[in-house]
């Protein structure tokens, strides 16, 4: 297997996963011209994607969706719930966007839901559910000859499920949103927004991963990827270190041979092989 994060942050995100012929887009959160020439850009084409993962219906995540699938033959794969939420979240000058979602899915659709395992080529999938204020928000683990890959994104904290769920992994994209310090400090963002950004419904902080990593990691996965980083209340490489450091806390019976690397918003990560 292998994978690659297309885009991470507030402006859009995507991350392809492959496993021999088998291509899969988790999310399409960036404009479909740009993960057409992202996908360029790690070599690989639009047209060999296999399927869409949409893990919930906010626009960083399934906003470019519509257009892109104007290039592909392939199926989406949405909850029930999450396609009709995304056939509502439309801005209020584009009053036919319903319609038009509408017509792109129109025979287009796998139906999935939580902890309901289905399969695209030779990957099998498994959803489950992570909080976030969303219609019905899913992480995913993909799985091809028993190798397994997490990703997850836009979660307020950790559950006792997804701490389950990302066990055994030997790759994991993540979410650290935010240093709290730096969120609380940020003179742009309305209190109401960081109240939201703070709660067990919003996004993980690089505190709330650094305590994942000391206390409810399992020291499986080799790699590491952090996503959907903040670039108004976060440093990127502060949450590599904050990440880091909590990997050389673990005790040390436990210790992990894990690298943490970083997403972008504006390029791609390099390809991650297991």
């Amino acid at each position: 297997m292998r994978f690659t994060v297309l885009g991470s942050g507030s402006t859009g995100n995507a991350v392809l996963i492959c496993a021999n012929e088998t291509r899969v887009l988790v999310d399409a959160g960036l404009s479909a011209k740009e993960i057409v020439r992202r996908l360029s850009l790690v070599g690989e084409d639009i047209s060999s994607l296999d399927g869409v993962l949409i893990t919930h219906e906010h626009s960083d995540h399934a906003g470019g969706l519509r257009v892109l699938l104007k290039s592909l033959n392939c199926p989406v794969y949405i909850s029930e719930r999450t396609r009709e939420a995304y056939l509502g979240e439309y801005h209020r000058s584009a009053k036919d966007e319903p319609r038009k979602r509408a017509d792109a899915l129109r025979d287009r659709v796998e139906e999935i839901e939580s902890s309901c395992d289905f399969r695209i080529g030779s990957i099998d999938f498994h959803p489950f559910t992570i909080p976030h204020d969303a219609a019905d928000n899913f992480g995913f683990v993909a799985t091809h000859e028993g190798v397994r890959v997490a990703t997850l994104m836009d979660f307020g904290h950790i559950t006792t499920l997804i701490t389950e769920r990302l066990k055994d992994c030997a790759a994991i994209v993540i979410e650290s949103n935010h240093s709290r310090d730096m969120l609380k400090a940020c003179e742009v963002y309305p209190w109401e927004l960081k109240q939201r950004i703070l709660s067990r419904t919003g996004h993980l902080s690089n505190e709330d991963v650094a305590d994942w990593l000391r206390e409810g990691f399992d020291g499986a996965a080799r790699h590491i990827v952090l996503a959907h980083l903040s670039q108004r209340a976060n440093n990127p490489y502060v949450a590599k270190i904050s990440a880091e450091m909590a990997l050389r806390e673990r005790s040390p019976l436990f210790q992990a041979e894990t690298e943490i690397t970083l997403s972008f918003a504006k390029e791609p990560t390099p390809w991650t092989e297991i």
